[in-house]
């Protein structure tokens, strides 16, 4: 298998050594029927659970009926799944995309059309990321992932994440956008203070510039409620939604607070597959199974003994810090040994990843069992223990 993806894919994936044939719930099974326990739900793509039965039915039913037509014609899937974005947020309208990345793109050009010819910067955030495409990788504060790729559309501007004071001095009259995570999921799992979120609700309200909110890996209960920004206090004016909205399937989603929601008209911005009758029933089963209130308390109660566990191990000298909200957590190191971490555990049945050679992130599925976690716990003790 290795061999055969080298001769025939591009080389811009590090994969692992190990093939997935099946998953249910938490687990996913190789060809040999091996179990691992999944702690990265695809990156935060799974947070209902590989092949939840209700999303495998819907996907089942909807391919059997209809599977796409264009976005010139009504389906009653898409509409829905637009009315339950825009009734759980900000009670705006939605624009249907593929990705994450797709969404990034569609809020920045959203917040310039909305700005006009003389509002043409963004702030985001040093450390962040809002996907790879050329005009979210310039919103994206991460110099190594933009060096290759330069020249990238201009204007945009970083600031340290909880600088308050860098903060009001990079917004000015000709900011368009603020773009936020409210964890910071991609360089290690890094929360903002609340009271910095709600600072950069006050900067947008007062330069006349939208503060954007990109909930691609925190969005869909990941922390704890439907949506991080929920917790902070806020609303913003524009949303991103990607990964575990669609239960598995690809889809993305922008959505604007009334008024906002205005600013794009016919032609200005449009995706063929996007908001297909699949997608969209895909990602109104998953989404009646992550936003039930029973399932963001399990988030919140499973992610406080997690985290809990995991600041054990620094009391005892085994990780140097422990981040996290909800189920979406990290560890750091005292050394730079992430990767080598990451394949003992892999060994051991548990799958985690390490987004630098000192972080080692956990975004389980949100339908992991606490029993689960507590084994994936003693397991990463072992290793840091013998490592």
């Amino acid at each position: 298998m290795i061999a055969r993806e080298q001769a025939a894919l591009m080389s811009n994936y590090g994969r692992y050594p190990v093939e997935f044939v099946r998953g249910e719930g938490a687990w996913l099974f190789d060809p040999e029927g091996r179990g691992y326990l999944d702690l990265m739900s695809g990156i935060s793509m799974i947070n209902a659970g590989h092949c939840h039965p209700d999303v495998v039915a819907a996907i089942r039913e909807q391919a059997g009926t209809l599977i796409n037509t264009s976005n010139l014609y009504y389906t009653e899937p898409m509409v829905e799944l637009a009315e339950w974005i825009r009734d759980t947020s900000m009670g705006g309208r939605v624009f249907f995309c593929n990705s994450g990345a797709e969404a990034s793109e569609a809020a920045i050009k959203l917040a310039r059309k909305h700005g006009g010819p003389d509002r043409t910067e963004f702030v985001s955030l040093e450390d962040s990321f809002h996907g790879r495409t050329m005009g979210a990788l310039a919103l994206t504060g991460q110099p190594g992932k933009q060096e290759a790729f330069r020249p990238l559309m201009p204007g945009a501007r970083y600031v340290p994440r909880n600088d308050k004071d860098a903060l009001r001095a990079a917004v000015s009259e000709k900011t368009c956008a603020i773009a936020i995570e409210i964890v910071q999921g991609e360089c290690g799992v890094y929360p903002l203070d609340d009271d910095f979120v709600r600072l950069a609700r006050q900067l947008a309200d007062e330069r006349g510039a939208l503060l954007i909110v990109d909930e691609i890996q925190t969005g869909m209960s990941r922390t704890g409620p439907l949506y991080a920004y929920q917790d902070a206090g806020i609303e913003p004016d524009v949303m991103c939604l990607a990964k575990s909205l669609g239960g598995g399937f690809p889809i993305g989603a922008v959505t604007a607070r009334p008024g906002i929601d205005a600013v794009f008209q016919p032609g200005d911005h449009g995706s063929t597959f996007a908001g297909s009758p699949l997608a969209c029933a895909s990602a109104l089963a998953a989404a009646k199974v992550l936003g039930d209130p029973a399932l963001q308390q399990h988030v919140r109660t499973e992610g406080a003994c997690f985290l809990a566990g995991l600041q054990g191990l620094v009391d005892d000298g085994l990780a140097i810090e422990a981040r996290g909200r909800g189920l979406m957590c990290a560890i750091e190191l005292a050394e730079p040994r992430g990767a080598d971490v990451v394949l003992a555990m892999l060994e051991r049945g548990f799958l985690v990843n390490n987004t630098s050679a000192t972080t080692v992130r956990f975004l389980p599925p949100l339908v992991i069992t606490g029993d689960e976690l507590t084994n994936a716990l003693n397991a990463l003790r072992d290793v840091l223990n013998e490592s």
